[in-house]
């Protein structure tokens, strides 16, 4: 696998891209206000969050032009407090558990800029999450999630008048209506009450009456559940009746399942096709990831600054981009995606502005199999050599993903 870090201004390097050549974007640009990385150009040093927006903005929609149309970026974003500064920076206007990458502030961490805007008085939530996820929606991109990530081991705070901040938000941003998404890739494991919630006798359920607002047509809305049956063996038809869970076979369950339908009432609720009946007939063990991602943050020894948890990218990896495909990420920093990347066989480009945090990436990334990746750096004034080659539109998934959405989002899209 190939990997390369361009070190130079983002709009410059993603200029050398070609269109539709990146598949997956994972990135978290840097934070408003929060650090000052001692590089001319550096984004986060602006004036106010209208400008630091509208920089973000015209970046990602770069980066909007280099994604293959059923690509997907998956990009996380911390949050700030306005504050009651007069004017300049103020160092202690940001505390660590205001974003991600506080969780390490190191000597060049600067506070925040004038945070008293917009009309908002101190200690209000700027909310630059959501500012920066409806202005990626208002210049054409599909907003299709956020995710949340939740720390189970957040910075202490020492505030008395609100709780401490343990969580941040992922978007799940997409070029196109229709975009690939890998969901088997990132099943997990059903909770323990699962097999017991899923082995109600469903047909004996009253269900509720409010589902869809009380528009619910076809009976009430009834668990998600299955009453388990058995099948025609030596033992007889009554083989669950009798409570020999050792008799269920999948046929069994599918025979069981047909002629319960065949049997039910119009308006009973009871499903009547035979996707329902297959989905009747197998105990789950998996189940679509949540959108609440509990993960612990992860410090980097080398590092000045703090960076992704690789747990956080992995998942964003293996649903968006299959092996062998392009992953870009536009703040590379200390190369957390690039090693992702490469650990499950796709290719990277990474953009960095400061040589010193590219060659901190050179050494991350290159950590991972050396033997059989290729990681390199290129100087500002050395030209991207070559220009991933990648699918003009949308290419169909495999038969093993959801491409580009789930059944339930196509039949009805929220």
């Amino acid at each position: 696998m190939k990997a390369t870090v361009l070190v130079g201004d983002v709009l410059t390097r993603l200029a050398q891209l070609a269109d539709n050549s990146v598949q997956c974007v994972v990135t978290s640009p840097p934070y408003w206000g929060l650090r000052d990385y001692g590089v001319d150009g550096q984004l986060g040093m602006e004036s106010s969050p209208y400008e630091y927006i509208a920089k973000l903005v015209g970046i990602f929609h770069e980066v909007r032009r280099v994604l293959c149309g059923d690509g997907t970026l998956w990009c996380n974003m911390g949050d700030c407090y306005a504050s009651g500064d007069k004017g300049g920076y103020a160092r202690n206007r940001v505390t660590a558990s205001d974003s991600m990458q506080a969780s390490n502030l190191g000597d060049n961490f600067i506070g925040a800029p004038n945070r008293q805007w917009g009309g908002l008085p101190p200690k209000n939530l700027i909310g630059m999450p959501w500012r920066l996820a409806f202005a990626l929606q208002a210049d054409g991109w599909y907003l299709r999630q956020d995710i949340v990530w939740a720390k189970p081991n957040p910075m202490p705070e020492s505030v008395t008048d609100r709780c401490t901040k343990s969580h941040e938000y992922l978007f799940l941003l997409t070029k196109s209506a229709r975009y690939y998404y890998d969901q088997n890739a990132i099943l997990e494991n059903c909770s323990p009450a699962t097999h017991d919630r899923l082995s109600q006798n469903v047909q004996a359920q009253i269900g509720s009456e409010r589902a869809h607002a009380g528009g619910k047509t076809n009976g009430n809305m009834k668990a998600v559940a299955r009453h388990l049956p058995g099948n025609k063996t030596h033992k007889g038809t009554t083989a669950y009746e009798n409570g020999d869970k050792r008799m269920r076979t999948k046929a069994g369950l599918v025979d069981y399942a047909v002629r319960v339908r065949k049997l039910a009432e119009a308006g009973s609720g009871t499903k009547n096709n035979d996707s329902f009946d297959a989905a009747m007939s197998i105990m789950p063990e998996k189940r679509n990831k949540r959108s609440v991602w509990t993960i612990t943050t992860q410090p980097y020894s080398e590092a000045h600054f703090a960076t992704f948890p690789e747990a956080l990218v992995e998942p964003c990896i293996l649903a968006g981009s299959k092996e062998g495909d392009m992953v870009l990420d536009p703040f590379c920093g200390s190369g957390t995606t690039g090693a992702v990347a490469l650990r499950y066989q796709r290719e990277f480009v990474g953009i960095e502005l400061n040589p010193a945090y590219a060659e901190l990436s050179r050494k991350r990334i290159g950590a991972e199999a050396p033997m059989f990746n290729d990681v390199s750096v290129l100087a500002p004034d050395s030209a991207y050599p070559w220009s991933p080659a990648g699918p003009t539109s949308p290419t169909p998934a495999p038969s093993s993903t959801v491409s580009p959405q789930s059944s339930a989002d196509r039949r009805q899209p929220q």
